[in-house]
């Protein structure tokens, strides 16, 4: 892991970096493990823009991910470690004892040719997966679960991994990314170690053309823009816009709490990230 640089032969080469893909050791996916991934381009199933600014990019297609940890009683060995473009981390390719294949979110220090186990009195090392319950506090742990079942939902991406700090009953306390610490069934499934491909932060893009390949589209500032477009677009000359900042629907965007006050998760936050 790494992040690379290269000599400075033209403009955009001067400022961009790129991650060195050193622990990467297969270049195509398990075909059968893959599915077509349709571009939405921001847009929900009624066709209306939900997200600004996506649009464009590379083909991708999808690879099928065991968050739920469908696997529980097995152990699996390494076969290879690879590149997914639809998120930060690396993924590993698992093949089980029944012969079964499946795609994992690979932790910093898993190699090829290890193995991993998944479920109940599974050994404390990386890679392994297990409730919650046998996890022992201090242990990082990622790919979490919020609900038994429903599938792993905290510290996915890349160099995250959530800390057990405490066990309370029926209830683990986790302190999360953000800093928030937040009560979490034991029953709950994680894995142990963190997400892989920590430098993926330190890569700096360097032109916009690699943008436009990751499908992100050019943004104009609202102060740019007219004020039929815009709340804080218009003015003569220069303006910085005259007012808070908001949405160009008017809603306050810095500061306005948007947290629904009666949220069922919110009973679970021992501590908030602020």
């Amino acid at each position: 892991m790494g992040v690379r640089k290269y000599n400075a032969v033209t403009p955009g080469r001067r400022w961009g970096t790129v991650s060195a893909f050193d622990e990467i050791t297969r270049t195509g996916p398990e075909k059968s493990l893959t599915r077509p991934l349709r571009k939405k381009g921001g847009r929900n199933n009624r066709g209306r823009k939900t997200v600004s600014g996506r649009g464009g990019g590379h083909k991708r297609r999808y690879r099928l991910i065991d968050f739920r940890y469908t696997k529980k009683g097995f152990s699996g060995v390494v076969e290879s470690i690879e590149y997914d473009p639809n998120r930060s981390a690396r993924i590993a390719l698992i093949r089980y004892e029944d012969g079964e294949k499946a795609y994992i979110i690979a932790p910093a220090g898993l190699e090829v040719g290890g193995t991993v186990q998944c479920g109940e009195g599974a050994k404390i090392e990386t890679g392994n997966s297990m409730p919650l319950r046998d996890v022992p506090l201090g242990a990082e742990v990622y790919c979490i679960e919020m609900d038994p079942g429903r599938g792993a939902k905290i510290a996915r991406s890349a160099g995250n991994s959530a800390i057990v700090e405490a066990k309370d009953g029926k209830n683990i306390h986790l302190r999360i990314p953000s800093g928030e610490v937040r009560l979490v069934r034991e029953e709950c499934y994680a894995s142990i170690g963190k997400a892989g491909n920590p430098d993926h932060e330190n890569v700096s893009l360097g032109k916009a053309g690699r943008s436009r390949h990751l499908g992100r589209r050019p943004k104009s500032r609202a102060v740019a823009k007219n004020p039929v477009d815009h709340p804080m677009g218009g003015g003569e000359g220069k303006s910085s816009g005259g007012r808070h900042p908001t949405t160009p629907w008017g809603k306050i965007t810095k500061g306005l709490k948007t947290r629904k006050k009666n949220k069922a998760s919110n009973k679970k936050i021992v501590r908030r990230r602020k």
